[in-house]
């Protein structure tokens, strides 16, 4: 059981070689059998486990994207907690493909499934027999009014934890805050890591209480959400947490505008009957997490649905329409939260079906919905919130542990010490399964 596995030590493994697949030299036009789209935690897991398996014959997978650096997005929540240091959350992207798997630095710009042949902005066009649309989603830092302007002013005392760029100006501003009103905010609508927005308000009180300036801050959660959580369990003992610490919870307000100067934020009340008023709120600290959509390219293509998300089967991850297109992580319309976690669980799934596929069967794989969010809620404390489709809980460690609800530190070193490992060490190299550890799950089973 992975509840014990991951409780053992683990010898230091070695990073792994660098790939000799960088495309020095790109061709006006190439062909692979398989051709991702995106060097994410999505696009380089799934290529990775599928450059793996005994069953995939002829071994031809080109990655496509324009990235030279790879990204931990999940450390970004240690990096603004102070607690880890921007270095231990990226690579060059070239030392994390998977050998033998070809990287075109390339910028997709359409798609032509119809022709099996996406066309990229450098001109070049590139075809495929098997295609799997993998490219994340866009963070819309223009989408608030002000807050690109005051994001690039250090003395504004606006940061966020959504890109390498700001991250460390969180813990910046956190260190220099000592009195006045701090706003956490979060947007209405889907965001990656859904548990963000609160991790680093409940680590940054944590820090504040660690020096003795709690008490001369008063903090405010503003969500778009209507509730702490989307999963039921942990939103009642997450808002059991904020009466407890005297968070002020602001519940269906949009931020819409940051004004700088004056250290103002203005939120849109969605709440039934509020016809959209404005409502404004002076800070001395706000942390800001920028609304976030499908990427343009994918939205206005063939493979994505009315929402702008790549049109897939929730069970199998395959295209509704094109049998030989699939999709897994922010990208897909896969309706659950969209974590890092939520892949280990689809890349078997869709790896599963893209092979039977391939054999000429159908796909029968079926992935759950399974997400994680490790949720902080303090120094040595984390909140491990796990669920499936439906707000549905699916513990790890209920059986041996307890409810997960529970704030624990075993679960707080987890998500601090061991996943960063695990991530560069096992999970990019395709060998790691989240729940079930380094075994490969069933995926006909869920």
């Amino acid at each position: 059981m992975v509840g014990i596995a991951v409780l053992r030590p683990l010898a230091r493994a070695p990073m792994r070689g660098i790939a000799r697949t960088y495309a020095t030299s790109t061709p006006a036009k190439a062909h692979h059998r398989v051709v991702i789209v995106g060097g994410g935690t999505a696009g380089v897991t799934v290529a990775a486990q599928l450059q793996r398996s005994p069953e995939f014959e002829k071994k031809d997978i080109a990655i496509l994207d324009p990235a030279q650096t790879h990204h931990y997005q999940p450390g970004w929540t240690l990096v603004g907690s102070g607690l880890r240091p921007l270095e231990d959350m990226h690579r060059p992207m070239h030392t994390i493909i998977p050998d033998g798997v070809k990287h075109y630095p390339l910028r997709v710009s359409t798609f032509d499934p119809e022709n099996n042949a996406i066309k990229t902005s450098e001109g070049v066009d590139v075809s495929y027999d098997y295609l799997i649309v993998a490219p994340g989603l866009e963070t819309n830092f223009s989408g608030v009014s002000g807050l690109d302007q005051a994001l690039k002013d250090p003395t504004s005392q606006v940061s966020s934890i959504y890109s390498e760029k700001t991250v460390e100006q969180v813990w910046k501003n956190v260190q220099a805050f000592k009195k006045g009103p701090a706003i956490f905010t979060q947007p209405a609508g889907i965001i990656k890591c859904a548990g963000a927005p609160q991790k680093i308000m409940w680590m940054a009180l944590s820090q504040w209480k660690r020096n003795g300036v709690r008490d001369n801050i008063d903090i405010t959660f503003a969500t778009g959400a209507g509730a702490m959580f989307a999963v039921p369990k942990y939103s009642q003992a997450l808002e059991d947490l904020r009466k407890q610490r005297g968070v002020h919870g602001l519940f269906q307000h949009n931020l819409v505008k940051v004004d700088p100067k004056n250290k103002v934020a203005t939120f849109k009340n969605l709440a039934d009957g509020a016809k959209g008023a404005l409502v404004e709120k002076e800070f001395g600290f706000l942390h800001v997490v920028p609304p976030q959509r499908p990427w343009d390219w994918v939205a206005k293509s063939q493979l994505a649905d009315a929402a702008g998300w790549v049109d897939v089967d929730k069970s199998t991850t395959q295209h509704t329409k094109y049998k030989n297109v699939f999709s897994l992580g922010d990208a897909s319309s896969l309706p659950n939260s969209k974590t890092a976690a939520a892949i280990t669980s689809q890349a078997p799934v869709l790896i599963d079906n893209l092979l039977a596929v391939m054999k000429g069967k159908e796909a029968k794989a079926a992935y759950d919905g399974y997400a994680s969010c490790p949720l902080l809620t303090g120094h040595n404390e984390l909140m491990l919130c796990e669920f499936k489709y439906g707000g549905v809980p699916k513990e790890t460690f209920a059986g041996i542990l307890g409810g997960q609800e529970t704030p624990s530190r075993l679960f707080y070193h987890l998500k601090k010490d061991f996943f960063p490992y695990v991530y560069w060490n096992h999970f990019i190299s395709g060998n790691w399964y989240g729940p079930t550890g380094f075994f490969k799950p069933s995926t006909t089973s869920n």
